[in-house]
This record gives C-alpha cells, sequence and structure tokens, in this order.
C-alpha cells in the first residue's frame, strides 16, 4: 500500500463536481470575467446557494447582505470564490461515507476548526489570501475520508487513538504514511493549487524550515487537534511552544484564536458538511 496507488483507486470513486473543474478553467483563461464565473457559479443551483451561505457566513462577516453570485465575487474576489467554491466541491465528493467507521461530527469539527484558525492567525499576521490557508486546514485530512472509503479497516484501526499515540504516529505505524500526505497527494492529482497542497504536506514535519504559511497550517492543526479530542489530549499537548515563537505569538493570542473560532464553528460545519447540503 502507498500514497501513489491509493490516489490513483481514489481517481474513479472520487471526482469533483464538473462545476468546480469549469470554474477553475474559467479562472485560469485570462479573457474570462466576473459575468462567465458567475454563469458557470448559477448553472448549479445546490453550488449558488452554497456559495451565498458562505459569503455571508462567519467566515467574512460582511456588514450587509450579499444576495447575488457577481456581488458575492466581487466582494470576496475571484480567487478566493474559487477556493470556497473549491472546499465546497471537495466536501460534497465525500458525501457518501460510511458513519460506522469514523466519527464524522468529529471529523467535520476538527477540519473546520483547523480551517479557522488557519485564516484567523493569516489575518493575525497579515498575510494576504489568508482563504488560502482556510481551504488547506478544511482540506488537510480528506485522506481519512479516501481510507474509510477504500480500506475501512484500516481506517478503524488508525481512528483508535490514545494518549500514547499522535494521530500521525499512529498512521504511520499502520500505514506507512499519514493522511496529510495523501491529502496533498489527492489536491495535487487534482491539478489544485500549490499553496494549498504544500502547506498540507508538510503538516506534521520540523518546523525549523517551514514557511510562514506552513507553520501556520501547522499550529492550527495542533491546536485544533487537542481542542476537538479534548477527551484524549490534554490542552495544547501538542502546541509546541518554539514554533508559537517563531510566529511570534503569546499565550493571549491563542487563547484569543480558540475563543472566535470555537465561537464560529457550529455555524461553518453547516457550510462544508456534505449532511447539510440539500442536493437538486
Amino acid at each position: 500500500m502507498n500514497v501513489a496507488d491509493i490516489v490513483q483507486q481514489a481517481e474513479s470513486v472520487f471526482v469533483l463536481p464538473d462545476s468546480v473543474t469549469q470554474l477553475k478553467a474559467c479562472i485560469d483563461d485570462p479573457t474570462s470575467s466576473v459575468d462567465d464565473a458567475a454563469d458557470i457559479i448559477a448553472f448549479d443551483p445546490s453550488l449558488t446557494s452554497q456559495l451565498l451561505k458562505i459569503a455571508n457566513s462567519a467566515i467574512y462577516q460582511f456588514p450587509h447582505t450579499i444576495d447575488t453570485i457577481t456581488k458575492a465575487i466581487q466582494v470576496i474576489g475571484t480567487k478566493a470564490t474559487y477556493d470556497m467554491v473549491l472546499s465546497y466541491g471537495v466536501s460534497h465528493t465525500f458525501k457518501e461515507i460510511d458513519t460506522s467507521v469514523i466519527d464524522m461530527d468529529r471529523f467535520w469539527e476538527q477540519c473546520v476548526s483547523c480551517a479557522l484558525l488557519s485564516k484567523h492567525l493569516a489575518e493575525l499576521k497579515r498575510i494576504r489570501g489568508s482563504e488560502k490557508l482556510f481551504v488547506a486546514g478544511l482540506l488537510h485530512n480528506v485522506g481519512e475520508l479516501v481510507m474509510v472509503r477504500l480500506y475501512p479497516e484500516k481506517a478503524k484501526q488508525c481512528a483508535m487513538l490514545t494518549q500514547r499515540d499522535t494521530p500521525a504516529a499512529l498512521q504511520r505505524k499502520l500505514l506507512g504514511f499519514t493522511y496529510a500526505t495523501l491529502s496533498a497527494a489527492l489536491i495535487q492529482h487534482w491539478g489544485l493549487p500549490e499553496s494549498i497542497s504544500t502547506p498540507i504536506s508538510h503538516i506534521h514535519d520540523e518546523a525549523a524550515n517551514q514557511d510562514v504559511s506552513c507553520q501556520i497550517i501547522k499550529l492550527s492543526y495542533a491546536m485544533s487537534l487537542d481542542n476537538v479530542n479534548a477527551d484524549i489530549y490534554a490542552e495544547q499537548s501538542h502546541v509546541s511552544s518554539e514554533l508559537v515563537a517563531k510566529l511570534g505569538l503569546n499565550e493571549d493570542d491563542m487563547a484569543a484564536a480558540l475563543e472566535e473560532t470555537n465561537f464560529q464553528v457550529l455555524s461553518v460545519i453547516q457550510l462544508f458538511n456534505p449532511t447539510a447540503f440539500t442536493i437538486y
């Protein structure tokens, strides 16, 4: 069992919605316009509904209601709109997952928590394009959903977390790779931006030589892991004080990040958890 083989197997099972791939082609085309992108989204009623919900959600906190796709693209930005459509598309792709294998509520809570923390910390550090880090945080563990579908018994074993093992250590022991490595490989296979796949691929690496985006994802992952799995892990037991210092953060910054994102997480889960989607 290796990552490349699993990605190939997943190709026939998990396919991005046509509207997502069409939108990517549109955005990559320098001759396309905002109206062209809006037209693609408008042909998918479910996508239209979800994008408007995202635009009016706690992710952006705009003071006025956004009620059209064109307005959403203009306010959010074309690239950020694609990032959010991509998030929806990937989540929707994995809508049919056996919930008896893993706790899907916990899965989505951790993914959304990691995403919100990544965006919050990116904005705190004044990094442009914080939506990219939101998407990377949201998708960092989609490899687990691939394993649930293709190798459910292995996924069950990897879900049996204890205080003795981190998820990454358990995955390496049982699989020979981590879910983050598989997630990054799948995202690369789909032809999605390296700005999303690269931070995911380094999420379990040593932080010494990582750029700030990778450091933020790494810290957000550790914070969300401990926060969502408080019944297993002690508070901030996986948070590296060295990494916190490298990012120029302090305990107050960490507490504020958790307080704000914990307040947002339940409403944002409803935007990306596939069971919350209405299919037309």
